[in-house]
């Protein structure tokens, strides 16, 4: 089984698409089990025929919330409305470098230039509460890379989100959204938001007027990392966010690139912690072009055959649901170590995670990780 998700050699058609949204926008659905759900029936269409079954599999008493047609016309209405559009996986305009990602988002709602997410990039992250010379050096870095031909990519938070975000305006800059493209977090940049609409791009997985949630931000890390070349952590603290976006970079083999910072400043422990183990120490917008020099954008032509990104499920060999449950418990266990320990086909193991995941018994969490929810254990 391969981890990474390929990009369909044709677009799909308008009912896919529509269908594409109604399967992402599913409850318990996320981008594992779309793509898992595609790979197994062939589109989204068969897909969800198949919901309700799967999820009584997994052992669900109550009916699955699946998003019906008019739900998904709708949401395509407010985003056109918004002066926006979706972007579906298997579109042509889906960004080459996140749908070579592990798990992307299998629909994007965007607002703004979206020709920019087809140009170089390089994420700029760090502290929210930045020193005055952390902020000056994001925006300077904004701005120089900018017009070296990147755009830069960051999360519209405050501190060095927002600074290099600002020093970027000029040349074209992507804000990555936690909520709905239309909602804007946090309320202090509101005027940055309204800069970016104009003159760079803003992007979201999540459905328009849906406020941020403490969830969304780990998820919304993974875009800005996997829409770059590479990261460059400013200032971050040993327990930062930033950090999470750096460890996700590296997982999914971009540049991981940090700024030194004096060991008298907590905001500079772990971005000094990161050029320990292995990040590119970086102390000026000339450092970061030239460790990116040699990386190019991923792309897939039309004669490119997508590799199977999951296996068909076999038929379940008896005692297979059982060992797969009682290998799982309230704490995350990768998957792959549950196929090891189980000794069961992996197809198998997959299949019963999937039931088990729409029936709600499951969470998925960093690291391609599962866990058995306490209410089920």
């Amino acid at each position: 089984m391969t981890d990474t998700p390929n990009q369909p050699p044709e677009p799909p058609d308008d009912r896919e698409r529509l269908d594409r949204i109604r399967l992402f926008r599913t409850e318990n659905v996320g981008p594992t089990t779309f793509f898992y759900l595609i790979d197994r029936f062939g589109s989204a269409t068969e897909a969800i025929a198949a919901l309700p079954e799967l999820a009584a599999r997994g052992g669900r008493d109550t009916p699955l919330r699946v998003a019906a047609p008019l739900e998904a016309e709708r949401e395509i209405e407010a985003v056109a409305g918004l002066g926006g559009t979706h972007i579906i996986w298997g579109d042509r305009a889906y960004p080459a470098l996140l749908a070579a990602i592990a798990d992307p988002p299998p629909v994007l709602t965007v607002r703004g230039r979206t020709e920019l997410l087809g140009l170089p990039s390089v994420a700029i992250v760090g502290a929210r509460n930045a020193s005055t010379n952390g902020r000056t050096l994001a925006t300077r870095f904004g701005a120089q890379l900018g017009r070296a031909g990147f755009v830069v990519v960051s999360g519209l938070a405050r501190g060095i989100d927002a600074a290099a975000h600002a020093g970027a305006l000029a040349t074209g800059t992507c804000a990555v959204m936690a909520g709905g493209v239309d909602v804007i977090y946090p309320p202090q940049n509101e005027a940055l938001y309204h800069a970016i609409l104009s003159k760079g791009v803003l992007v979201s997985e999540v459905a328009p007027g849906r406020e941020p949630r403490a969830g969304h931000f780990p998820r919304r890390n993974r875009i800005v990392s996997g829409l770059t070349q590479g990261t460059v952590v400013v200032e971050a603290a040993l327990r930062s966010g930033s950090l999470i976006t750096a460890r996700l970079a590296a997982e999914q083999g971009r540049e991981v690139m940090a700024v030194p910072g004096s060991p008298l400043d907590a905001r500079a422990h772990g971005s000094n912690d990161l050029i320990r183990n292995g990040a590119t120490l970086v102390e000026n917008a000339a450092d970061v072009a030239m460790a990116l020099s040699g990386i190019g954008t991923a792309r897939m032509t039309e004669n490119d055959t997508p590799a199977e990104a999951f296996p068909d499920a076999p038929e379940e060999p008896e005692g297979g649901r059982e060992a797969v449950i009682r290998a799982l418990g309230p704490s995350p266990v990768a998957v792959d170590a549950v196929i090891r320990d189980v000794g069961v086909p992996a197809a198998t193991v997959q299949s019963v995670i999937l039931e088990l995941e729409l029936a709600g018994r499951i969470e998925r969490h960093a690291g391609g990780r599962i866990a058995l929810l306490s209410e089920a254990a």
